[in-house]
């Protein structure tokens, strides 16, 4: 524990990072949170906020910088933290306001450009799909002659499936270039989108703890669909960790070190995604996030593990020792189900089976958490619940063009 209070600003403009705050208050800092009022009404962890700021929904980056000055008059921040995939980037630009130490710009950008960040996973030996920026004409047109069908084109800085479309045919590449372009939104022009190569296969996620440039820990996933079906065809999202001995554990995690260290990450939470060719059987790499995964990703891996990936990650952040954690997680086996809801309050009392340790209380969404010693148990239960939410619960809405 420090012996003068740290002063830490969280930047979180979508509602989540609690146990961050706590564990920061419990380390003994003092903590400031900074929203956006379409977020004010939420269930903050208010007993261990100093203060909270609210600005508007619209607030530019000259805003968020002047806000972190105005608390700097009073309050000299030590960490400036972006507990959202969104505020990455506005958490870099702060610290740089104020030289304050932690991720540069540049290195956020790169977690929130998935044309970056390709690169970068490329140029350090990564299995990467073939990929081309939507920017120049003649680089696009060869990559279409030389990249087979189908491909998808991604906005470079949405988050999980939003805005994705897959595409076979280069008439409709180009039609969709031409529509991008006549949006009136700068930002949603073909130029912030990528074309690569659509690969086919299973889709794993990896959690991790950054130390000193060095994974401390990280828990590996696969999700039951791949994230783009259930955005586009609807039905349950599924995610379970994978048996602690599988060859694709060790192959995953040893790729994931080598991406982070080629993402220059220093200390923090990173979330990333790779998939595994039906093909070849080798790994893509498909993205990374400066963040604690979202869906609940945090909640099954603290089942599985016991580790709470937001309250080691405050840890970490108030830490002034150079020295790596010691973590101990644990073996067991977690998984979750989780979906859109018809009902505003869907009622899970049916499921009743005794590995079931978490029960999601959200509007229009059903979820529940299971652990066991077995992955099989895991497993069954999982596709069990799949087959029963069908009736029960799940409703489809179209999928999201951009976060809203």
């Amino acid at each position: 524990m420090q012996s003068k209070p740290l002063n830490i600003i969280c930047i979180a403009t979508f509602f989540k990072g609690g146990d961050f705050m706590r564990e920061c208050k419990a380390q003994g800092s003092n903590v400031i949170l900074v929203t956006k009022e379409k977020m004010l009404h939420e269930d903050w962890p208010r007993d261990v906020l100093d203060e909270v700021f609210a600005l508007p929904n619209d607030a530019p980056v000259e805003l968020f910088l002047d806000l972190v000055s105005h608390i700097a008059k009073t309050r000299k921040p030590d960490r400036i933290v972006a507990l959202e995939e969104f505020d990455v980037v506005m958490a870099a630009l702060a610290r740089e306001h104020l030289c304050i130490s932690g991720m540069s710009s540049s290195t956020a950008k790169a977690f929130r450009d998935k044309f970056a960040m390709a690169a970068k996973a490329r140029d350090a030996g990564l299995t990467v799909p073939d990929f081309v920026p939507l920017i120049n004409d003649e680089q696009i047109r060869e990559y279409l002659n030389r990249v087979p069908s189908p491909w998808v084109i991604k906005p470079r800085s949405d988050v999980s499936a939003i805005g994705i479309r897959k595409l076979d045919q280069t008439d409709d590449v180009w039609a969709a270039i031409d529509e991008l372009n006549q949006r009136e939104a700068l930002r949603e022009r073909a130029s912030y989108h990528v074309l690569a190569r659509f690969i086919a296969g299973e889709v794993f996620h990896v959690d991790s703890l950054v130390h000193g440039g060095r994974v401390t820990f990280a828990g590996v996933n696969k999700y039951g669909r791949p994230p783009l079906q259930v955005a586009h065809g609807g039905g349950a999202y599924i995610s379970q960790t994978i048996p602690y001995d599988s060859p694709d554990k060790r192959k995953i995690l040893e790729i994931n070190r080598r991406l982070i260290k080629a993402m220059a990450m220093q200390t923090g939470a990173t979330h990333a995604e790779f998939i595994k060719s039906e093909v070849d059987g080798d790994f893509h790499f498909l993205e990374i996030a400066a963040r604690v995964g979202g869906a609940y990703n945090a909640d099954v891996l603290e089942a599985a593990s016991g580790i709470n990936l937001w309250r080691e990650w405050a840890k970490l952040e108030v830490s002034d020792s150079g020295a790596r954690p010691k973590l101990k997680p644990g073996k067991d086996h977690a998984g979750i189900i989780l979906s859109l809801a018809r009902q505003e309050f869907p009622d899970t009392s049916a499921y009743n089976d005794p590995e079931i340790v978490y029960r999601v209380k959200k509007k229009h969404h059903a979820g529940l958490i299971v652990r066991s010693k077995s992955h099989e148990r895991v497993t069954q239960l999982l596709d069990d619940y799949s087959q029963r939410f069908t009736g029960d619960f799940i409703a489809v809405l179209p999928p999201l063009e951009r976060a809203e």
